[in-house]
């Protein structure tokens, strides 16, 4: 069974509406790890829908939290902003109304075009309109039990005047410098280490907020969440979620939700990814080098706690190929291999949104990086398509809008990620080249070889096999010989299969014009 099944049929076990919650503060690009937490809530809240089960998908975004420090994709100048919150310091790119609309505008476009549709709940807003006060006054009347809470689970101690309120100075607008010196309902007076002495009335929205490990917990309550997943920084012995549990259950009195511990997605080289450190990759870059559905199975297809390294190199063309290659056997065109496990569930919940009736048209996505880098546009890709009859000419529109997509993402993908060992440029006009006596003598060979034969890959390969026998000349070199004087480099894509794609008439008077 797969494991968003398992999860599913746990939460169906209460007879009731189950609300599931992700949540992200968006302080910087929010990258596929990020995405990890999204899609696994997604995965479960659809085979929730499948059972027959009541069910809602929420997304948070935490943009009341204050900006933690200057970032390195921020300007120094971020730095009077920060422990402000982030919905009120202005946008970097002047383009939105708030910091973090800046990146949270990006995020929820991405969430459409992988197919997730939670309904979005804003923190400051939340705050701001009074949602969040019944728990702020909960919250500060158990302030005694609260940092006992903390103070046990988490064995750490907190400082004598700690209650579980931040507020926002009236004065330089931040909520991390605050400390209260007096509380009597519903006024909190406080100093703030900007110099500034003053009071805040909690009836007022958004005059501060619940420091996280008691904000969590509340909007459990108050959003009646059942199902939360959690990624393993949260979830250690004394974390974030210990301590929300006892809260949520001991003061606010609601049952803590059922969960699911994920793991990190690293980036290959690089790490765990963090936004704060530069070392993420946005969900925006990669639904721009790779299929929605391709971002949808990586997650799907493996149990939240299984440690993943993602490499945007080479590793992206082998998540592509597994990809299809489940598509495939889900459509019965190949056998099963072994070790593909739950293969028609993982398929159907990496769809974005239908689930295709017959299987799209396929062109290998190592192949497609090969087309684009030969025709400039998809124009000139279909017509190399077409004239090597690779798709036939009553090709549907949704596979040739699919086929589309792909080609722009695999040109994306060439321009910013992709190794150099796998680029070339086919040159107008011959590059420079000195060339022995043997690679002329080759292509001589290969001139008549290439002139008499139907222009199909398996031809071409087999005539340079042969002119390279023919001469005694090593396939090594006669590559390199081809690929010199056609990209101007030793080496490039398959031989065969390049040449091929390209119009005959134009290799062959390249050839004619190397041996002159």
């Amino acid at each position: 069974m797969h494991w968003a099944d398992v999860l599913a049929d746990e939460l169906l076990k209460e007879d009731k509406k189950h609300i599931l919650a992700t949540g992200i503060t968006p302080s910087g690009p929010i990258h596929i790890g990020n995405m990890r937490e999204i899609l696994t809530t997604d995965a479960v809240y659809r085979c929730l829908l499948s059972k027959g089960g009541d069910a809602e998908l929420i997304y948070i975004a935490d943009d009341f939290d204050h900006l933690r420090k200057v970032y390195p994709y921020l300007p120094k100048t971020y730095e009077k902003y920060v422990g402000m919150p982030i919905s009120e310091i202005p946008c970097p790119c002047g383009d939105h109304i708030s910091y973090a609309d800046h990146y949270l505008i990006s995020f929820l476009n991405a969430l459409k075009e992988i197919g997730v549709n939670p309904k979005i709940y804003r923190a400051n807003e939340m705050y701001k309109s009074g949602e969040y006060n019944d728990a702020i006054q909960i919250a500060l009347e158990n302030s005694d039990k609260i940092k006992d809470i903390i103070q046990k689970i988490s064995k750490r101690e907190l400082p004598k005047e700690w209650i579980p309120f931040n507020v926002k100075c009236d004065k330089c607008g931040r909520i991390t410098n605050t400390k209260p010196t007096l509380y009597e309902y519903p006024i909190i007076e406080y100093k703030c280490d900007c110099g500034y002495s003053g009071e805040v009335d909690i009836k007022k929205g958004g005059v501060g907020k619940l420091p996280w490990r008691v904000d969590w917990p509340a909007r459990w309550k108050m959003l009646s969440v059942t199902f939360e997943p959690f990624g393993k920084d949260l979830g250690t012995v004394g974390g974030a979620r210990d301590t929300g549990k006892a809260i949520v259950e001991e003061i606010y009195e609601y049952p803590a939700p059922k969960y699911s511990v994920y793991e990190f997605i690293m980036l290959k080289g690089m790490g765990a990814m963090h936004s704060s450190k530069g070392t993420a990759l946005s969900a925006e870059e990669l639904l721009n080098m790779t299929p929605p559905e391709v971002l949808r199975f990586l997650i799907v297809n493996n149990q939240p706690d299984k440690h993943l390294v993602f490499d945007s190199g080479l590793g992206l063309l082998n998540l592509v190929d597994e990809y299809d290659k489940l598509e495939r056997v889900y459509f019965e065109k190949e056998e099963a291999i072994k070790g593909m496990k739950d293969l028609k569930k993982t398929y159907d919940l990496s769809q974005p949104y239908n689930i295709p009736k017959t299987i799209p048209f396929q062109i290998p996505y190592r192949h497609l990086v090969t087309l684009v880098q030969i025709g400039k546009d998809w124009k000139e890709v279909k017509k190399i398509l077409f004239r090597t009859e690779q798709i036939p000419k009553g090709l549907s529109k949704d596979d040739e809008n699919h086929l589309k997509q792909r080609a722009e993402h695999a040109r994306f993908w060439l321009d910013n990620f992709a190794p150099d060992m796998v680029k070339f440029d086919v040159k107008k006009k011959i590059p420079k080249v000195n060339l022995a006596v043997e690679q002329i003598s080759f292509l001589t060979s290969l001139l008549k070889n290439l002139s008499s034969i139907n222009w199909e890959a398996e031809n071409v390969h087999n005539a340079i096999y042969e002119s390279s026998q023919k001469d005694k000349i090593p396939i090594k070199t006669a590559f390199k010989t081809i690929y010199q004087i056609i990209l101007g480099q030793e080496k490039g894509p398959r031989a065969g299969y390049f040449l091929s794609n390209l119009d005959k008439k134009f290799v062959l008077e390249r050839v004619e014009e190397a041996i002159k």
